[in-house]
């Protein structure tokens, strides 16, 4: 007989989508979890979520229904589920949804603005954060003056920055007035402020970075602040790039 597969207690709860794993090791080590009816305060006690009896304040657990949705996150707002320093969060646009707990997948920086997925399915939510997929993400980005072909050339050729390689996949002029304009710049990786730091170190300041695409799941005409639930298909052409 194949031996069980176990995972810390923290871990399994994340896994079945009932809350993020920091909050599992909070719940557990208050004492407030069981397996297999006995309480249990180490996170990382071995489980298996298949064979083992899982119970919250006295009541049974089993796999969350999966939900994955897409929200036009406004410029201001935290991607956390709180914030040390009291300002707003994303979930305070979803409060009275009455949806399942939900992570983020990927973040956007409080100035930025645009499409954001969330899901309780951490294994999806994996694929599309692995820098190995290469999942491009679209954005329009406004900057304070108009770039020139050798400018949005040197976007693609990219810059080394604190050990990292910084580069766009595509970078097109949209629109321009007299004295800024819009750009669409595609990333086939996320790293931390990577458009903004790409820009600031050739010479250009963001006025406002709008993410309208991750692989084919588009913003389209979602309202700032609104979300929606992703359709079947574009669940499923997210999950096919695991």
């Amino acid at each position: 007989m194949k031996p069980a597969t176990k995972h810390g207690l923290a871990r399994v709860l994340s896994k079945l989508g009932i809350c993020s794993r920091t909050q599992a090791a909070s719940m557990i080590v208050a004492g407030r979890v069981c397996v297999n009816d006995r309480e249990q305060r180490n996170p990382e006690f071995p489980t298996d979520a298949t064979r083992d009896r899982l119970s919250i304040d006295g009541v049974v657990v089993a796999a969350a229904q999966r939900v994955y949705i897409a929200l036009n996150k406004p410029r201001g707002l935290i991607v956390s589920a709180a914030d040390e320093r009291g300002r707003d969060t994303i979930y305070s646009l979803l409060e009275h949804a009455k949806l399942p707990w939900l992570a983020p997948v990927g973040r956007l920086d409080k100035a930025s603005e645009g499409l954001l997925l969330l899901s309780n399915d951490p294994e999806w939510a994996a694929g599309i954060t692995d820098p190995a997929s290469s999942l491009h993400k679209t954005y329009h980005v406004q900057v304070n003056a108009i770039p020139d072909a050798t400018a949005l050339n040197t976007l693609l050729t990219g810059i080394d920055e604190a050990g990292e390689h910084l580069a766009a996949v595509s970078a097109t002029l949209l629109r321009s007035g007299e004295k800024n304009a819009w750009l669409e710049i595609v990333l086939d990786e996320g790293r931390n402020r990577h458009i903004r730091r790409l820009l600031n170190a050739s010479g250009y300041e963001v006025l406002r970075l709008v993410r309208i695409a991750i692989g084919s799941v588009v913003l389209g005409e979602l309202a700032k602040g609104n979300f929606r639930a992703l359709t079947d298909s574009e669940v499923q052409a997210l999950r096919k790039r695991h």
